[in-house]
C-alpha cells in the first residue's frame, strides 16, 4: 500500500488561527501607503519642547552647615521640671545627687556655646532646659576639681586622662561636666571641640618660621581658638595683667595691658595670632611675677583643657609640603602643642598652676588606626600594672606598619614632678541602674514618657540598652507612648 506523499506545509491545528511557522515576516507600512494626511495634520517629524523645571537658587553659602550645626537647647512643649537642682561647686562632689539630673546655669549657657561643648547629635533640644545626670565618673571628676583648688596636698596638681568608651556612652557630655565644673570655679577653659577640622585641609597653613625641622602653622584655626577662649573666660582674664615681655609681639603689647586684650590682639589679625597664643600661654601658666608690672602680678587659676577626638591627630593630614608630601598631624605646632600636655614636664609640670588635661576618643568619627589603637592597649597595660617586659605586655604586630611616634608620644616615663600625674585611660560604661532610674524619671518628669517607671521597666530597658548606654536609653525614652 502507498503511503501519501508528506506535506510540505507545516502541521497545525485546524482551530489555530496564527500565521504558518515558515511565512515571511510582515513588513512594516510606510508612510506613502497609510494613504492621505488627515485634516490639518502635518506630515513633517514633531520636536517636542521640552518643559522648563524652576529649580530654587541655592543656599546660600554657609546656610546648609550653619544649619546642620545648629544648636537648640530649649523645647517650649516640654514640660518644666520642678525642684531640679542646678549644677554648683557644692553638689558637683555630694554623693546624693548622683543618679539625678541637674541643670546646667542658665548664665553659664553662652560659655558653653562660645567653646563648642554643645553637639548636634546630643538630645538637647527635646527637654524644656539643657540637663546633665550625675554618674559616679562625674563625681570622681568633681573630686579632683575639689583637690586642686584646696589647701592640701594636691592643691595645683595636674591630672591628665583619655577618655574612652563605645558610642552612646557620654565622652562629649563628660568633657561638657567638666567645662561647666572649670567655669563654676573661675577656671580657665580651653578646648578643641572639632581636631579633624585642623588635618583635612580645610584651613589655611604655612610653615613656621626658622623652625628645624620644618613645623607648619595654621593662623586662622589659632585664631579661632583665641576667639573662643577669650569669649569664654572674659570676666577671668580680663582681671588678669601681662607679667612679661614679648619680643614677637614688642609693639603690640603694652604695660598694664589685660590677658583678654592680648588674646583679641589674635582675633584681629590672624597673621598674629600663635605668636599671640604663646604669649597667652605663657601669662596664664606663669608662676611668679615677671618684669612687667610685677607690683600688679596676680595667681594665674588652673586650667582645664579639652580635645574632643584625639584620634584624627594620631596621622598624616591632608597638607602637603613643597615638596608634595604629606605632613604629618604632630608637624603642626597647634597640634604638638595640646599633645605635648599628655608627656610629663622635665623640670616643671606641664600647667604649674594646676589643672586638668581631658582627651577623648570618638566611636562615631574615629580613623581605624592600629598604631593609635596598640598605644591605648599599652597604656591600659602599664596602668594596670603588667611592666613592659612582661610578654603580657601588649605589642605592635612585626609586620604591621606601625607609626613610632604615635607610639613614643604614648610612652611616658613616671613624672618628675610630685605635683603632675602619669597619663591615665578612663573607659566610660553604661550607667548603673539607680542611675539610669533616675535618667529615665527625668524623661518622665518633663512629658517625654508615658509610662509608670518601676523597677521592672528599668531593668527592661537598662538591659535593651546594652548595659544602660545613655545614647541608647535616650532612645528609648524620648519615645512618645500614649496610655490607653
Amino acid at each position: 500500500m502507498l503511503l501519501p506523499q508528506p506535506s510540505t506545509m507545516p502541521r497545525a491545528a485546524a482551530f489555530h488561527t496564527s500565521s504558518p511557522l515558515y511565512a515571511p515576516p510582515l513588513k512594516k507600512k510606510s508612510k506613502s501607503m497609510e494613504g492621505p494626511a488627515k485634516y490639518r495634520q502635518a506630515k513633517s517629524a514633531k520636536m517636542k519642547k521640552k518643559k522648563q523645571v524652576d529649580r530654587p537658587r541655592p543656599p546660600p553659602v554657609g546656610e546648609r552647615r550653619a544649619l546642620r550645626k545648629r544648636i537648640v537647647l530649649s523645647n517650649p512643649n516640654a514640660l518644666e521640671v520642678q525642684g531640679m537642682p542646678d549644677l554648683s561647686v557644692e553638689n558637683m562632689v555630694d554623693a546624693r545627687v548622683r543618679g539625678s539630673v541637674v541643670g546646667l546655669p542658665v548664665p553659664m549657657l553662652d560659655q558653653l556655646r562660645a567653646v563648642q561643648a554643645f553637639k548636634p547629635t546630643q538630645g538637647w533640644s527635646i527637654f524644656r532646659r539643657p540637663g546633665t545626670v550625675v554618674r559616679r565618673e562625674t563625681l570622681e571628676m568633681g573630686r579632683l576639681f575639689e583637690k586642686i583648688d584646696s589647701e592640701g596636698a594636691d592643691k595645683g596638681k595636674v591630672f591628665k586622662k583619655i577618655i574612652t568608651g563605645m558610642r552612646g556612652t557620654g565622652k562629649s557630655v563628660h568633657l561638657l561636666q567638666a567645662m561647666a565644673m572649670g567655669f563654676l570655679r573661675k577656671w580657665v577653659v580651653i578646648t578643641v571641640p572639632e581636631p579633624q577640622d585642623l588635618v583635612i585641609a580645610h584651613t589655611s597653613y604655612g610653615p613656621l618660621p626658622d623652625s628645624n625641622p620644618v613645623q607648619y602653622v595654621q593662623n586662622d584655626a589659632t585664631a579661632a581658638l583665641l576667639s573662643r577662649t577669650v569669649t569664654a573666660n572674659e570676666k577671668v582674664l580680663s582681671g588678669l595683667q601681662i607679667s612679661r615681655e614679648h619680643p614677637a609681639l614688642k609693639s603690640l603689647v603694652k604695660p598694664g595691658m589685660t590677658l583678654t586684650e592680648l588674646a583679641k590682639l589674635g582675633v584681629q589679625d590672624s597673621s598674629l595670632a600663635w605668636p599671640v597664643f604663646q604669649a597667652l600661654w605663657s601669662e596664664l601658666t606663669a608662676t611668679s611675677p615677671g618684669n612687667v608690672n610685677s607690683d600688679k602680678f596676680k595667681a594665674r587659676p588652673p586650667m582645664v583643657v579639652t580635645v574632643d577626638g584625639l584620634a584624627h591627630w594620631m596621622r598624616d593630614s591632608q597638607y602637603r609640603s613643597a615638596d608634595f608630601e604629606p605632613i604629618h598631624a604632630h608637624d603642626l605646632v597647634f597640634v604638638k602643642h595640646f599633645l605635648s600636655l599628655l608627656q610629663p614636664g622635665s623640670a616643671c609640670p606641664s600647667l604649674p598652676n594646676g589643672g586638668l588635661v581631658l582627651y577623648s576618643t570618638s566611636a562615631s568619627n574615629n580613623p581605624t588606626i592600629y598604631s593609635f589603637e596598640v598605644a591605648l592597649k599599652q597604656l591600659a597595660a602599664r596602668q594596670a600594672g603588667v611592666a613592659p617586659t612582661s610578654p603580657e605586655f601588649p605589642r605592635a604586630d612585626p609586620y604591621a606598619k606601625v607609626d613610632e611616634r604615635v607610639l613614643k608620644l604614648f610612652d611616658a616615663v613616671k613624672p618628675a614632678s610630685a605635683k603632675e600625674e602619669a597619663l591615665q585611660l578612663q573607659t566610660l560604661n553604661g550607667l548603673a541602674r539607680e542611675e539610669a532610674r533616675g535618667f529615665m524619671e527625668y524623661f518622665a518628669r518633663s512629658g517625654l514618657l508615658r509610662e509608670r517607671v518601676t523597677e521592672e521597666w528599668v531593668g527592661e530597658k537598662w538591659s535593651l540598652a546594652g548595659g544602660g548606654v545613655i545614647g541608647e536609653l535616650e532612645k528609648l525614652g524620648r519615645r512618645l507612648r500614649a496610655v490607653a
